[in-house]
């Protein structure tokens, strides 16, 4: 059944529940405002509970019954974060432990020479790397595990929390913890009920070798440094009670006799996203800006922070529900790792579970990214200073996959970050790729001799500066996944403010293009353009004119500029000119072989069949050239097909997702759900999989896991996109939804292309109620089998 829908409204998916929200409770920390490390005015306080009833946030929550181990925090720590700040907490009674890190505490610099073999320098001294900002311990002596009965600990999605409970010697004993973003801290609430009390100490201590030192009048510890690069930043601590005594003891604070305590941290760095500036604000004193933050939100009860912080996370978090169906009492009586076991241990479905797990990469979305610096491989979330890969960017699928979920789950703000970012370092990679793109070192440079605009390494780091190998291509995708961000929200504003990156990408490809000449299967011959030597992520002849992944990639962004200058009424006659070149571009066929869509331009499979990219179908996804209808000949749908049947379905956790994506986009609801499911399979010994705590873990090699995040985001971009798949004037609903899902569900909030807001029902297997509502967009077409929209 066709739907025709094209009511406007004045408001936007991101803001739809927030502006709700903050009417009931009278918070006004603005969605979107930059929660850079720098001086701010006060927020406004709730005048209302925002508080869930526990009937209510119980909808929201993963539970667990033992603490994380400080050991193994990345696989049992529980995050939280502020969208700057990032914390892994373990929730043990003894001794809370916290590994802090700001997402802008880099080492490294702009990097900007190549070496011999042509590859910019990827180091922790030259390129970079995130590392950790702190470490803080609140240790309670008497609440050793062994003496502790009932243990429970939380996390409320909803709410931006986590909750630690627990018996000791017949008292209840209660914590909260949460990353505030409205005060800039993370807040610890100790509390009790029965007549107890807390004895201990709180420490705070770099993870770089500076000196803590503590401050007895203001009852606060800190420190402050500077990385090598010259990079200064700092940290602080306070704590205070409504009862007992607070004394600050060296370098540490001592606790006695308090019934309740309020710890509050927080730190940051000098980083600014300026090149002009070096990337660095100089008027910026980290370690007195900490001080000041925390001793700021220390003026306030920790019911206060709580409310103000809830009211700005539940504003955004509030932005989608969904509902899969109902799992079963004996699922829901599981905790959250035990349920992940019976999943895969049992493969029965639990419809409860696997909405979780959307909303769990949507909490680690807004913890992650609510301006400042975009997400890399771990987001703000690391147990030390040597992440895999330098916890990085990494631009051949990595970032871009990061940000699939946002438009799609309600979060479209959260998708300012990597905006933001790519401006901030447009100058500097147009200066570096005009210097040293074409240096005979680099084997992918310009046969042609020709340079414009930009492009990038495979990892970029937050200094302008690239490392690993040049990445041709790179900027293409870049450009797809921000003119996508338009597609969704229709903001011409926004348009503008990209359209450097478009347009620098396009002169870029317009001066790298070769012509060469193919022959088709009737012997007939023609002139086409290709990509210059190029390597298909990551596999393959490291010199190959003409890969699938570079043509499709280019393809789409001379059409996505095209469609830019027409809606700015800016550089017509230039666009023209881009445009005969897009008619002119090679584009893949199917190889007479196997059958599959050619990765490269030879009949021949160049490189591993199952190998973890999906290089060659970007077409499919995230692109759209390549669709199950009548726009596409079938011949080429049934060679993408036949290449993404090769691949597998069992691989790492992104490549899973990238998997269900593509299956999603061919209508194929079995396939793309047993890839989401796979990715929920309990990791074992470094095994691929979800850790304890849902973080993804990727097998470097056996034995060895590593926490890569981009799984946790990708997942949950499949499981909308087989809800929901769109393009500009066309939206279908319910184009992949599986068995495990069918009987009754519903969903509400799904972005979609063009400009709308999809919100839907169903009942086996049929939509019984749609709403689409504009938050921007004109007019849509809307397919769904059996629908009765309204």
């Amino acid at each position: 059944m066709d739907i025709q829908h094209t009511e406007a409204r004045d408001n936007t998916p991101s803001r739809r529940g927030f502006l709700a929200l903050a009417a009931a409770v009278g918070t006004v920390t603005a969605l979107g405002a930059l929660p850079a490390f720098t001086a701010s005015a006060a927020p406004r306080r709730p005048t209302e509970s925002p508080l869930l009833s526990p009937a209510d946030a119980a909808r929201n929550q993963l539970w667990w019954q033992a603490p994380g181990s400080a050991h193994s925090m990345i696989e049992q720590g529980l995050p939280v974060g502020n969208g700057r700040l990032g914390a892994l907490v373990s929730n043990d009674p003894a001794d809370e432990l916290l590994m802090i890190t700001d997402a802008t505490l880099w080492t490294g610099h702009l990097n900007d020479e190549l070496q011999s073999d042509g590859q910019f320098p990827y180091g922790r001294d030259d390129f970079g790397s995130l590392t950790l900002l702190a470490r803080l311990d609140v240790t309670i002596p008497d609440h050793d595990l062994g003496g502790v009965d009932n243990y429970r600990r939380t996390l409320d999605l909803a709410q931006g929390l986590v909750t630690t409970s627990y018996d000791v010697a017949g008292v209840t004993y209660r914590r909260e913890i949460f990353a505030s973003r409205p005060d800039d801290a993370v807040v610890l609430y100790f509390s009790q009920r029965g007549g107890g009390s807390y004895t201990g100490t709180v420490s705070l201590a770099g993870t770089h070798g500076e000196s803590t030192t503590a401050n007895s009048a203001g009852r606060y510890a800190s420190f402050g440094a500077s990385l090598a690069n010259g990079l200064k930043y700092g940290a602080a601590v306070t704590a205070y009670s409504s009862t007992g005594r607070l004394r600050v003891d060296g370098t540490s604070i001592t606790f006695t006799g308090c019934k309740d305590l309020t710890v509050v941290v927080s730190g940051g760095t000098d980083y600014a996203p300026d090149a002009a500036k070096k990337f660095r604000d100089p008027s910026l004193a980290p370690e007195r800006l900490a001080r000041t933050k925390v001793l700021n939100a220390a003026a306030h009860s920790a019911s206060t922070l709580l409310h103000t912080h809830v009211a700005d996370f539940r504003g955004v978090f509030g932005q989608l529900d969904i509902n899969l169906g109902t799992s079963s009492a004996a699922q829901r009586e599981l905790d959250t790792w035990e349920r992940i076991q019976a999943r895969h241990r049992d493969d029965v479905p639990d419809p409860e579970l696997e909405a979780a797990y959307l909303q769990f990469g949507r909490y680690l979305m807004i913890s992650g990214s609510r301006g400042g610096l975009p997400m890399g491989l771990q987001g703000p979330w690391l147990d030390g200073n040597d992440p895999d890969w330098m916890a990085d960017y990494h631009t051949d699928i990595n970032i871009q996959m990061n940000y699939w979920m946002a438009d799609r789950a309600g979060l479209s703000d959260c998708f300012d970050a990597l905006t933001d970012y790519c401006l901030a370092q447009l100058s500097s990679w147009t200066d570096v790729t005009q210097r040293l793109f074409n240096d005979p070192s680099n084997r992918y440079r310009n046969s042609s001799g020709k340079i414009a605009g930009w492009t990038v390494a495979i990892s970029t780091n937050p200094y302008g500066g690239g490392g690993w190998w040049w990445h041709p291509a790179g900027n293409a995708w870049l450009c797809q996944s921000l003119f996508e961000h338009y597609e969704y929200t229709q903001d011409r504003t926004y348009l503008k403010k990209i359209y450097p990156l478009l347009k620098g990408a396009v002169e870029f490809w317009e001066a790298r293009l070769v012509t060469t000449t193919v022959t088709d299967a009737s012997g007939a011959s023609r002139e086409v353009l290709v990509a210059d030597s190029d390597w298909s992520p990551e596999q393959g002849p490291l010199d190959a004119k003409g890969i699938t992944y570079a043509q499709e990639l280019v393809w789409n962004l001379f059409g996505n500029f095209r469609t830019a200058t027409e809606v700015l009424a800016r550089d017509t006659a230039y666009s023209r000119t881009v445009d005969g070149l897009r008619k002119r571009l090679y584009l893949p066929v199917v190889s007479p072989k196997t059958g599959w869509l050619e990765e490269w331009m030879s009949p021949d499979n160049l490189g591993e069949t199952t190998h973890r990219h999906l290089s060659p179908l970007i077409g499919l996804f995230p692109g759209d050239r390549i669709r199950p209808d009548d726009s596409t000949p079938k011949e080429i749908v049934d060679g993408a097909t036949a290449l993404l049947t090769a691949r597998g379905m069992n691989s790492f956790g992104w490549a899973n997702a990238w998997r269900s994506l593509c299956w999603a986009r061919l209508k194929d609801a079995e396939k793309a759900y047993r890839l989401v499911v796979n990715n929920l399979k309990p990791s074992s010994d470094g095994s691929n999989g979800s850790a304890m705590n849902l973080f993804d873990i990727y097998e470097v090699e056996q034995g060895r896991g590593i926490f890569q995040i981009d799984a946790n985001f990708g997942t949950p971009a499949a499981v909308v996109e087989m809800l929901v798949y769109s393009r500009p004037g066309h939206v279908e609903l319910l184009p992949a939804l599986p068995a495990a899902w069918a009987a009754s569900g519903s969903v509400t909030g799904v972005g979609v292309r063009g400009g709308f807001v999809a919100d839907l029902s169903w009942k086996n297997g049929k939509v019984t109620r749609a709403t689409l509502n504009s938050v921007g967009g004109r007019a849509t077409t809307g397919v769904a089998g059996g629908c009765a929209p309204r």
